[in-house]
């Protein structure tokens, strides 16, 4: 009786806030519990006892004590509601392995939380949390903490007891440092610290070698550790915009070439390390917003890059190399120095997108006409008297941008390419 009275407490509330009508009971999901995140409103039962509920977006702006009383619960669910608080009676739940309170108002979590010794999975993201329980650090099954969008100022000093975590976002937040212990966490899978005010990292982040995904990003960091190099795992995403580089550890690429994605924008780099030719697996490559003045050679080693986005850098010259990059989809170089093209990028056959806006580029290469697969090509701005006629025959051009050059005259061959669907201004 107790678990029905419960949900009755619960339909009450519905039916006040109007997701129920009167006399109507939240109803009961007959597929796998773990799809009932799917539905706003239901619950789910496993030998007549409530084991997962639902109840999203809601208005909910509190929950019943008598929620304690679902001992069998093993998944709660209240996303996007006006929760201020959580009853203390949440530590009641003792078979609970996953929590969801995202997108609500809560300014705290009951210390009870900490009773919660199966819980497998928390989300809190997009709350008004300034601190975490102490008894968090209880929950040694934990595997998934989620925190992001919060207040917070500091993470409990014991969270290193959370041995078992492997996806660990606190990201926008108000962090300036982590506790040590954090570096005990040898078995995350993915960290996210990114849009705090972190001005450094601790050396022990060498530690966390089984990262596939770390997110530094919109922090106020000014040098990387060297230890970074030890997370041979990274294989999905490195962030690391928007801080205050001037330089990458030479150290930093040596271990990742199982690398995918990069992204070191808006920083103030001046070089990169000779040795990114490392990341063989590399497929995006964003280095745009710095005051790079060139790329190193060994970037023709990245046979697997699809895109290269440099942009608003102040670049004079392409490395050679760049024509080996056979996989190269898109290629954005737009706000730079440069007076030429290199030869070898007619070598790109599978370009579609070439963005070469607001150089010093006086012609572009003849070789343009072997870009086959070209559908976007913006060369705005720049100093060109004249355009290749091989450009004629991209028969995959969608668009072409040649305006606020100093062309002499326009070729015939553009009104061909309108005639072909290509949108052209000039």
């Amino acid at each position: 009786m107790t678990e029905m009275s419960a949900l009755k407490e619960l339909e009450e509330l519905l039916q006040n806030k109007g997701y129920l009508n009167e006399g109507e009971s939240i109803p009961v999901v007959l597929n796998d519990k773990m799809d009932i995140t799917d539905r706003k409103i239901g619950f789910y039962t496993e030998n007549d006892a409530v084991v997962a509920v639902s109840l999203r977006y809601c208005t909910l702006t509190s929950l019943p004590e008598s929620l304690g009383q679902l001992t069998h619960l093993q998944q709660l669910d209240v996303t996007g509601n006006q929760l201020t608080t959580l009853p203390e009676s949440l530590g009641n739940l003792l078979h609970l392995k996953k929590l969801y309170v995202d997108e609500n108002q809560l300014t705290a979590l009951p210390e009870s939380l900490g009773n919660l010794l199966h819980l497998e999975e928390m989300h809190a993201d997009r709350n008004q949390l300034t601190t975490l329980p102490v008894t968090l650090c209880q929950l040694t099954n934990l595997e998934t903490l989620r925190v992001y969008g919060n207040q917070l100022g500091s993470l409990p000093a014991s969270i290193g007891q959370l041995t078992r975590l492997k996806d660990i976002s606190v990201g926008r937040n108000q962090l300036v440092s982590l506790p040590e212990s954090f570096w005990q966490l040898i078995h995350l899978q993915s960290l996210n610290v990114a849009e705090n005010q972190l001005s450094s990292l601790s050396e022990s982040i060498g530690n966390l070698t089984d990262l596939h995904t770390l997110d530094l990003g919109h922090n106020e960091l000014t040098a990387l550790p060297e230890s970074l190099s030890k997370l041979s795992n990274l294989t999905f995403f490195l962030y690391i915009s928007h801080n205050r580089l001037k330089a990458l550890p030479n150290s930093l690429f040596e271990n990742l070439s199982n690398l995918a994605y990069l992204n070191v924008t808006d920083n103030q780099l001046t070089a990169l390390p000779g040795n990114i030719g490392n990341l063989t697996n590399l497929k995006e490559l964003r280095v745009y917003n710095n005051e790079l003045t060139a790329l190193p050679e060994s970037l023709g080693n990245l046979t697997k890059l699809k895109e290269l986005h440099v942009m608003n850098n102040k670049l004079v010259a392409l490395p050679d190399s760049l024509g080996h990059l056979k996989n190269l989809k898109e290629l954005r170089v737009s706000n730079n120095r440069l007076t030429a093209l290199p030869r070898s990028l007619a070598n790109l056959t599978r370009l579609t997108h070439l963005d070469v806006r607001n150089n010093h580029l006086t012609a572009l290469p003849e070789s343009l006409g072997n870009l086959t697969r070209l559908t976007h090509l913006d060369a705005r701005a720049n100093r060109l008297i004249s355009l290749p006629a091989s450009i004629g025959d991209l028969t995959h051009l969608e668009k072409l941008d040649v305006r606020w050059n100093k062309l002499s005259s326009l070729p015939e061959w553009l009104q061909r390419l309108e005639q072909r669907g290509c949108t052209v201004f000039t």
